[in-house]
């Protein structure tokens, strides 16, 4: 029986970022992937096969931001067919009072539209943007490099110091303080500093950090302004945002062609149902089917609580690093309802003569007041019907999307719970729905009408049918306690797990969530180290 190399868990666009750097490096590697398709969470499928087949979107994820360019450029996915679209727009809030408000690429036209509202913050705006992506210069570099080695001592420890002491130089005290603010201060507490303007307060509220816990008011809050402004793209343009022609799923789709190229098998419809070891040591993987595969090493793309605690006998772990797995804050707050319409979004506000990038993106975002209203309930299992509601109108640019006469819409919505204190998800499933298209009705009044087709994905449907634990995006809350040497856990941040020659490669690793390639990246530079 053929005993690879390398086995990894999951076809996600980090599983194959992974497989595609142990290939070039000439391990016979293998991917398997529990569903009949790659992506993971990176997928383009059909909305409502039933009422409008033929239409598709990104059922997931649904926006490129922060992918690496040296993983684009790598794995050659131009070639193989990856092509995004700037977002300009990039982010756009659609107001009740029937007005939108628009955060363009040019600057000029970003503070006309700004003064419409506050010539004073208008000014501020900009000063805060050249601020927040100068830190996030400092930060940008540790994306593509494992996190501080804590345990370090010695020479080792001092080159360690030198290491990440050197990506801060020419920090001075008030960039310090300003990045301390960021990782602990509440989004809300910081935007009162620059800005008078409610209606601005929350075009940089809809640009923080989506899926992760904590309402505007919490502490921690701010940290997402910093993870938008890290760079992306085929130019590593700093905030970058895009739109995949042919849906997330064209990313995987290309990252699958590479892997193939390089000599990776992969497998759809082969889900691991163990992970084998022996003495302490990984020896391959068990399948569903009950077909044994052996392996020298073992690439986990799942999240740490699924690799840990369901895919490995409890045995082959110390019951103190069990309970550490499980004390990871995961919990999903967020959910997609996908649509199809048989007319376009029309918004309240939008000009008659916009371009066609400006109209397909606008925000539904809450007021402070409302946002940690949402959060608050969630978090104590009630269904707030005040949502958060991020919508892409996917066939504006990308019309092969949809059939002839109908346009495809996504939505990301929060706060939500994973498990709501009355009744089940499969309860309020249809609830979820209806509250969304009622809730974009307002902004859009013609979309409730329009909908023919769509699908709902609650918190739990997100565990289901992407094996995310909890229906966490991020496989692990992106708190302060849960990134960079503490990711997964604190002694284990450096992809190795207590099983030797078992890795994690996903999203639950630094530097965290989105589909960036980083996490599989590092982990394969981890690996081939060993």
């Amino acid at each position: 029986m053929k005993t690879w190399d390398a086995i990894v868990i999951g076809a996600g666009h980090n599983g194959l970022t992974t497989a595609f750097y142990l290939a070039k490096s000439r391990l016979r590697t293998l991917v398997l992937e529990r569903r009949e398709i790659v992506g993971g969470c990176a997928v383009t499928e059909e909305i409502d096969p039933e009422n409008a087949p033929g239409c598709r979107v990104s059922t997931a994820a649904y926006m490129a931001s922060m992918l690496r360019p040296e993983v684009i450029r790598d794995m050659a996915l131009g070639r193989h067919g990856l092509k995004m679209i700037a977002a300009d727009p990039g982010v756009q809030i659609a107001l009740p009072e029937g007005r939108v408000l628009p955060w363009w690429s040019d600057q000029r036209k970003t503070h006309g539209e700004l003064c419409r509202f506050s010539r004073k913050d208008a000014d501020a705006f900009f000063e805060l943007d050249r601020e927040l992506k100068s830190l996030a210069r400092y930060l940008q570099p540790f994306f593509l490099e494992p996190p501080p080695q804590t345990s370090a001592t010695g020479l080792a420890g001092l080159l360690e110091v030198i290491r990440v002491g050197r990506r801060f130089r020419g920090l001075n005290g008030r960039a310090i303080m300003d990045l301390l603010t960021f990782m602990t201060g509440s989004l809300e507490q910081f935007l009162d500093r620059y800005f008078e303007s409610d209606e601005i307060k929350r075009l940089v509220l809809a640009n923080n950090l989506y899926g992760k816990h904590g309402g505007p008011r919490d502490p921690g809050s701010a940290m997402g302004l910093l993870f938008h402004l890290l760079s992306g793209g085929d130019d590593e343009k700093q905030g970058f945002s895009g739109h995949v022609i042919g849906g997330m799923g064209a990313i995987t789709q290309a990252m699958a062609a590479a892997c193939t190229e390089a000599g990776v098998e992969i497998r759809t419809g082969a889900e691991v149902e163990r992970i084998e070891s022996a003495n302490g040591r990984v020896t391959g993987v068990r399948l569903s089917g009950g077909d044994l595969i052996t392996g020298t090493v073992v690439a986990s793309n799942a999240d740490p609580k699924r690799t840990f605690l369901e895919l490995l006998d409890p045995q082959q772990l110390d019951s103190d690093f069990r309970r550490q797995v499980q004390s990871i804050h995961m919990n999903g707050p967020a959910a997609k309802v996908n649509l199809v319409l048989n007319e376009e979004p029309r918004v309240n506000g939008m000009p008659a003569d916009a371009p066609l990038l400006q109209k397909m993106l606008f925000t539904l975002v809450p007021d402070f007041e409302q946002a940690q209203r949402c959060y608050n309930a969630s978090q104590l299992g009630e269904l707030e019907p005040e949502l958060w509601v991020d919508c892409v109108w996917a066939s504006a640019i990308d019309p092969e999307l949809a059939t002839p006469g109908h346009h495809v819409l996504t939505t990301f919505v929060q706060y939500l719970p994973f498990q709501p204190a009355s009744g089940s998800w499969d309860e309020h499933h249809d609830w979820l729905g209806d509250r969304v298209i009622e809730i974009i009705g307002r902004y859009a009044p013609n979309v409730p009408a329009a909908v023919v087709g769509r699908d709902i994905i609650t918190p739990l449907d997100l565990e289901r049918r992407f094996g995310i634990t909890e229906g966490n995006i991020f496989h692990g809350d992106i708190r302060l306690d849960q990134l960079f040497f503490m990711r997964p856990l604190p002694g284990w941040a450096h992809y190795k797990t207590p099983i030797d020659g078992l890795y994690l490669c996903g999203a639950g690793t630094h530097p965290g969530g989105g589909v960036t390639g980083a996490p599989g990246y590092n982990a394969a530079r981890a690996i081939l180290k060993r």
